[in-house]
């Protein structure tokens, strides 16, 4: 058993990582989100209630456990105090527990309102973002023009900074796209507001997250989004703006590679995406719609559908390769449950030639065949199951066959939303 896990979405995201973050915090004394932004969705079920994070880490749902959002994370005020305010109406107490790092560059109006004006522009090409500025505010990162969390402790330097990245920002928006403006005194006066509430969360993480590791303290990394989103390894230019692999965790919150000792990799029995981009596996008949509708495929932050495919072993083995994956957590075994016939892609196709894992070239990953083989469906319900014992042999067959052709070790199966339906095959604390 290890003190430092990883926990990372292996496909295009919505795996079900929240969900076995809350399983896995029981025993966690700290979580980490290291990267993204509140475009991530996390939908946690607990004694029949859910409850949906976008910024805060799902740790939160556990009393004991500290919460810490990295300096990878590009943070909007007004979204995390809206959650904080959420959360509390629900009984669930996050200030005392919530740490934000005072290196967060910030979401602000303008971030937002130039996300949604550029995709509006696009039109048919547009990437289909969520609209919520996180792009930008990455720009503003690389650029070195972005406003950071620590600036919200110095008003007049605040009202510097603010007004140079505002005029920036104005310019594009009323010369290039002929939108409106963004009101710098409505802008200023409601981050100052928003400041003085959340001024008390903000210090040094990645020194407190040293603390917590010399005291021998077990911390979980909370991936959002999945490693084929990623900024330098997704689907370019379908990515979300961050790094969400692995890798992530050492830049996004401070803690070197050598100290993560599991790396836990959360995949679907079957595959989703959202928004644009080659999607080899994709179901458009009736299969893509069950499976849709059985797996509530929607989004936690957008309520937009997903697209909906069987499950594909190349981009999962690609996943394992670059996260340097230790073990595989299986979710949503139970949305295949009563399907006569499952499909696994095995491989592609492109020109005459057998591909392993999915190519970086966009035009080539969107001329790539899946390669199936079928595999016979179980009659009797997985859904609710915690024994591996009392799963179906075609269900057990089903999991022996995508852990080979990964070659990654499965140690979690998950067999329905709520904290209860897991079945652990290997102790991760």
């Amino acid at each position: 058993m290890s003190k430092n896990i990883a926990v990372i979405g292996i496909q295009w995201g919505d795996e079900g990582k929240g969900k076995i973050v809350d399983f896995l915090s029981e025993k966690a004394d700290v979580v980490v989100r290291f990267q993204g932004g509140n475009n991530a969705g996390h939908t946690v079920v607990v004694n029949g209630k859910t409850t949906k994070l976008h910024l805060i880490p799902s740790g939160i749902l556990h009393e004991h456990c500290i919460n810490i959002i990295g300096n990878g994370v590009v943070l909007s005020p007004s979204a995390l105090l809206e959650e904080i305010i959420e959360l509390e109406k629900h009984n669930i107490a996050p200030r005392g527990r919530l740490y934000i790092s005072q290196n967060c560059p910030l979401i602000l109006p303008y971030h937002i309102t130039l996300d949604q004006t550029r995709e509006k522009a696009k039109g048919s090409s547009a990437i289909g973002t969520t609209g919520r500025g996180i792009g930008p505010a990455y720009e503003d990162k690389v650029a070195r023009r972005a406003i950071r969390a620590v600036d919200l402790f110095d008003e007049n330097n605040f009202a510097e900074k603010l007004k140079t990245v505002l005029d920036y920002y104005n310019f594009i928006l009323t010369q290039f796209y002929h939108a409106d403006p963004v009101d710098y005194p409505k802008t200023f006066d409601e981050t100052m507001r928003l400041a003085e509430e959340l001024k008390p969360l903000i210090v040094n993480t990645t020194e407190k997250l040293h603390e917590f590791y010399r005291a021998q303290k077990k911390i979980m990394f909370e991936g959002a989004q999945g490693t084929m989103l990623d900024i330098d390894h997704g689907t370019y230019p379908f990515v979300t703006s961050s790094n969400t692999t692995a890798g992530g965790i050492s830049t996004g919150a401070g803690f070197g590679p050598r100290y993560v000792e599991e790396i836990m990799g959360i995949s679907k029995a079957y595959t989703t995406r959202v928004g644009a981009g080659p999607f080899p596996t994709e179901l458009l008949g009736k299969d893509g719609d069950s499976l849709r509708q059985k797996g509530a495929e929607f989004g936690a932050t957008t309520g937009r559908p997903r697209r909906c495919g069987w499950f594909d072993a190349p981009v999962v083995r690609y996943a394992a390769m670059l996260n340097s994956l230790t073990g595989l957590c299986i979710t949503k075994l139970d949305v295949l449950d009563g399907m006569k016939t499952i499909k696994i892609c095995t491989h592609y196709e492109y020109r005459g030639k057998k591909l392993e894992i999915p190519s970086t070239d966009l035009n080539t990953f969107a001329a790539c065949k899946p390669i199936y083989e079928e595999w016979p469906g179980w009659d009797k319900p997985t859904a609710g199951l915690q024994d591996y014992d009392r799963l179906p042999q075609a269900a057990k067959n089903y999991l022996k066959r995508l852990e080979k052709l990964v070659g990654v070790p499965i140690q979690i199966i998950s067999t329905g939303p709520a904290r209860t339906d897991t079945v652990v095959l290997k102790q991760q604390f």
